[in-house]
């Protein structure tokens, strides 16, 4: 991504991995319907309880690796394929050590994180349960975003896209299975999951060492792993902490939602995976960017760097305009695919979601292009003042939504804190980009 237009070099790039994103809240969606309509809207609210500790969890481990892969984009960039193959031994070294710490105290404070946020009692245990069962195939979900963050670092986005498709399919097919022949419920549900990130993990594996001789160590590099560990460490656990910091407010906002009633959680949770949907793209787009900042960072072309940055910004503002203008009258159409029983209710509550969230999906995209191509220019820390921003407003609007019992109080949580993370980060890569474009051979990143 170093040579040749950025415009049409992003655009190659993102598409897989829009489609692979698109793909996976497609089985994520299919996870809430199938949950839903066999199981009950309290089932779907018990699994809509537990989205925000998913976040908070798994956003960790996937900003741990593609903080990871910032440093292999890096060296990839500037051609040393040495010092490629290193740093995916230390990411490996530390992707491990982290997701056994990671799975061990999700499991142990599971119980004390669900009653902290306020969870029903009509559906704690089914919370338990899905929560439970997805933390413990952590594993699989670490193999699947460190092998997919690997291989986009080095450019290639459609492998990941393919396994993951053969992937959603076995999930689905899984959830079918194991909750209507089996009735095995929410639990059905997230051993589905797991093993179908698993089975992708694998695969992305099997294909980097047989296909992908950069990515693939030899017995030597292992020797001098270390190498890289304190970089990686210094670009993955910032970024990890950016999104944990992010999901805590998320689990606020979360904790606030819960005191309004099951019937709110269930439209909730509708509303907002029908949001995830169709703003796929903007986590696509951060992808791309990460990539693309970080090997023209290898070769520290800031000029390239910053035209890039503006047509993805561009194409950002296009399409959050867009789905806006979809998702505002629409919530009577999608929030039925989710329930069976009288979803009148559930279709009030979301108009107000969709009155509010969509106007704010400019700057939500916007978050992901400043963030990502500040990680892949290597200002993580950078990154986690934006995060801490969206924190503090979640924190301020959540608290002011719990004691006024208002759903439109938790809708601005998220609106505001987007807002404000959108425009500091902004304001971050032009002080940043305008800098090194004075100093363009500035290592400052490094």
């Amino acid at each position: 991504m170093t040579k040749g237009s950025p415009f049409k070099l992003i655009i190659r790039f993102l598409i897989p991995i829009v489609l692979g994103n698109v793909i996976q809240q497609l089985y994520n969606l299919a996870d809430s319907i199938i949950v839903g309509r066999y199981v009950g809207a309290d089932a779907l609210a018990a699994v809509g309880a537990t989205g925000t500790i998913m976040f908070l969890i798994i956003g960790f481990m996937n900003g741990m690796t593609s903080g990871f892969a910032v440093v292999t984009a890096q060296r990839f960039g500037a051609g040393d394929e040495e010092g490629v193959r290193q740093s995916v031994c230390s990411a490996i070294i530390l992707s491990a050590v982290t997701t056994v710490l990671l799975t061990a105290v999700s499991l142990i404070g599971m119980r004390g994180l669900l009653t902290l946020m306020n969870t029903p009692d009509d559906v704690y245990e089914m919370s338990f349960i899905y929560i439970f069962t997805i933390c413990a195939g952590l594993i699989f979900t670490a193999l699947y975003n460190l092998t997919a963050a690997l291989l986009r670092a080095v450019g290639n986005s459609r492998i990941p896209l393919l396994f993951l498709a053969v992937a959603a399919g076995i999930n689905v097919a899984l959830d079918l299975i194991l909750i209507m022949n089996y009735n095995m419920g929410v639990f059905g549900a997230a051993l589905a999951t797991i093993l179908s990130q698993g089975l992708s993990g694998i695969a992305c594996m099997i294909y980097i060492f047989a296909k992908v001789p950069v990515l693939s160590p030899r017995r030597e590099d292992w020797e001098h792993a270390k190498e890289h560990m304190k970089l990686q460490f210094n670009i993955g656990i910032p970024m990890a902490l950016q999104f944990s910091v992010t999901a805590i407010g998320t689990v606020i906002v979360q904790s606030a939602l819960n005191t309004l009633g099951s019937v709110v959680m269930a439209s909730y949770t509708a509303s907002q995976k029908v949001e995830q949907l169709l703003t796929m793209p903007f986590q696509g787009m951060g992808a791309a960017m990460a990539t693309y900042a970080g090997q023209n960072r290898g070769i520290a072309d800031y000029g390239r760097i910053k035209r890039g940055v503006f047509d993805a910004a561009i194409m950002t503002v296009v399409y959050g305009a867009v789905i806006a203008a979809i998702l505002i009258p629409t919530p009577q159409y999608t929030i039925p695919l989710f329930v069976t029983e009288d979803p009148a209710a559930m279709i009030e509550w979301a108009k107000i979601y969709f009155r509010i969230c969509p106007l704010f999906y400019i700057p939500l995209g916007l978050i992901f292009v400043y963030r990502n191509a500040l990680q892949g220019m290597g200002y993580s820390v950078t990154t986690l003042l934006g995060a801490v921003i969206e924190l503090v407003s979640r924190i301020i609007f959540a608290i002011i939504a719990v004691r006024k019992e208002s759903y439109a109080g938790v809708c601005y949580a998220n609106a505001i804190a987007w807002l404000s993370a959108g425009v500091l980060l902004l304001i971050c890569f032009e002080v940043i980009i305008r800098r090194q474009l004075k100093t363009p051979k500035a290592t400052a990143g490094l």
